[in-house]
């Protein structure tokens, strides 16, 4: 096991920001300048493919599957990510804001952010769920259901002396993620009408072990935020989003006495 942890931050008073609204407002990136964010299916070890509609980025859940967030820092600098699902904040618990704590990354480390922390060494599992079930819902804040978010801020130069150099962190496969474009016309009878939305529920308690580290940001305001929307497959068929399957063409003509034959009764194999 690593022994490079990822890092919280302590909060700066860094005077008002925007709310948790104006994440939706960024731009949004799944893989960016700075970092590189991934949705992984934690019960199959896969990456789930993203799909771009609208100039947004979706991904398909399924009811009732553990999912992560994959951060990549991909800078040759540390990084401070604010991570919001559903519109609370991951580790506080709050609604999210631009303000508060978030994971501290080491250049090119990775992290996955399996659940909501709930101590430095516990988290409750993230799990697609739907939307009355899920933790915002739960706690009286079910406007923002289906986003991922992820900003990232840039660190204030410190006066201090450089670090001793580390020890190289696995290595990231930037070719896991599967960008997709959802046609802008498809045949509407073959899309359904939506269903219940999908939201992320508190889960299982897993251990996770973090520590605590200082962090100056060099700016109030985020120097990149990341996006990614969600809903279960069926529901973003019938959006338009995932084209619906087609059925399956066989390449032969179907024969209308398959089982008739000339001759006699066969020997059985030996």
């Amino acid at each position: 096991m690593s022994t490079h942890l990822p890092l919280l931050s302590r909060r700066m008073l860094l005077g008002s920001l925007a709310g948790a609204a104006a994440l939706a407002s960024m731009p949004a990136m799944a893989l960016g300048r700075l970092s590189d964010v991934r949705v992984i299916d934690r019960d199959r070890d896969t990456v789930l493919p993203l799909y771009q509609f609208r100039r947004e980025l979706w991904v398909a859940g399924e009811p009732g599957g553990r999912y992560g967030i994959q951060l990549l820092n991909d800078s040759r600098e540390r990084l401070l990510h604010v991570v919001s699902v559903d519109g609370v904040n991951v580790v506080t618990g709050e609604t999210a804001s631009f303000d508060q704590a978030g994971y501290v990354l080491e250049p090119q480390q990775r992290y996955d952010v399996n659940g909501w922390r709930k101590s430095r060494k516990e988290i409750a599992a993230f799990e697609f769920t739907r939307l009355s079930r899920s933790y915002a819902a739960r706690t009286g804040r079910p406007d923002d259901v289906g986003v991922i978010g992820v900003a990232v801020f840039r660190e204030r130069e410190p006066f201090v002396l450089p670090r001793p150099p580390r020890p190289p962190f696995p290595p990231f496969d930037r070719s896991a993620p599967d960008m997709r474009s959802a046609p802008q016309l498809q045949d509407k009878s073959a899309r359904g009408e939506p269903g219940t939305p999908l939201g992320t529920g508190h889960g299982d308690r897993e251990r996770d072990r973090v520590g605590q580290t200082d962090f100056e940001r060099r700016s109030d305001r985020p120097d990149e935020v990341i996006r990614i929307r969600y809903d279960s497959r069926e529901n973003l068929i019938a959006m338009g989003i995932i084209p619906p399957e087609r059925p399956h063409w066989r390449d032969r003509r179907p024969s209308a006495f398959p089982g008739s034959h000339r001759g006699y009764v066969p020997d059985p194999d030996r």
